[in-house]
C-alpha cells in the first residue's frame, strides 16, 4: 500500500508541475505590458510553408532550410529560450516534433536561416539541437501524407533558468516536459502545410 501511495503522490506532482507552466505560458507579456512577440519573414502565421522548409525525403521534395526566426519583449526574469516546433496533426497519437532547441543564451533575439542544420554551426554557443522525431538532432521540415493540410507550430518558450537539465540524448518530449516546467511565457507562430 505504501508503494501505491507514493506512486499516487509522486503522479499528483508531476500533474501539478505540468499543469502550471500552461498557466505560465499565457502571461506572454515582458514588463511594460507589450506583447513577447516571434516573427519569421519565412513563414507567415496561418500561411502555406513554402518549399524552402519543406522536408526532402518521404515522398517531399523541399530545401529544408529552417526558417529565420527572430522575437522581442520576453517576459521579465527571462534566462534563456528553447524553441519548439511541432505538428500536432500527423497520424501518429503523439504529433511530431521537427525541431527541438535549448539552451538558447537570454540575450539573443534571432536564429538566422539554415541555424537548424547542425552541420553550418549557426546556432548560438551552448544551445542544444535535441533528437527530432525524425531521429536526429536538427530541424527537419514538415512533409505530412497526402490529404487534409497540417499545423506548424513554431513555439518560442522564455524560461526561468539558464540552462535545462536534461541528458544529452533527451527524447523531445522529456524537453518539453522541462520547458513547460521552467516556462515564464511563449510566442509562436504557426504555419500550414498539405500535399
Amino acid at each position: 500500500m505504501a508503494c501505491i501511495a507514493v506512486v499516487g503522490s509522486t503522479l499528483a506532482a508531476i500533474a501539478a508541475v505540468a499543469a502550471q507552466p500552461q498557466t505560465a505560458a499565457k502571461e506572454s507579456t515582458a514588463a511594460g505590458g507589450k506583447a513577447f512577440t516571434l516573427t519569421s519573414p519565412d513563414i507567415s502565421n496561418g500561411k502555406k510553408i513554402a518549399a524552402a522548409q519543406v522536408f526532402n525525403s518521404f515522398g517531399c521534395s523541399g530545401n529544408n532550410v529552417s526558417p529565420a526566426l527572430s522575437w522581442s519583449n520576453p517576459p521579465a526574469g527571462t534566462k534563456s529560450f528553447a524553441l519548439l516546433a511541432y505538428d500536432p496533426d500527423a497520424p501518429t497519437g503523439s504529433g511530431w516534433w521537427h525541431w527541438v532547441a535549448y539552451n538558447i543564451p537570454a540575450d539573443v533575439t534571432s536564429l538566422p536561416a539554415g541555424a537548424g542544420d547542425p552541420k553550418k554551426n549557426l546556432m548560438p554557443p551552448n544551445a542544444v539541437q535535441g533528437r527530432t522525431d525524425f531521429g536526429t538532432p536538427g530541424y527537419g521540415g514538415p512533409c505530412p501524407p497526402p490529404g487534409k493540410a497540417h499545423r506548424y507550430y513554431f513555439r518560442l518558450y522564455a524560461l526561468k533558468v539558464p540552462k535545462l537539465e536534461v541528458p544529452a540524448d533527451a527524447t523531445a518530449a522529456l524537453v518539453g516536459f522541462s520547458v513547460n516546467a521552467n516556462s515564464l511565457g511563449k510566442a509562436e507562430i504557426m504555419g500550414l502545410y498539405g500535399r
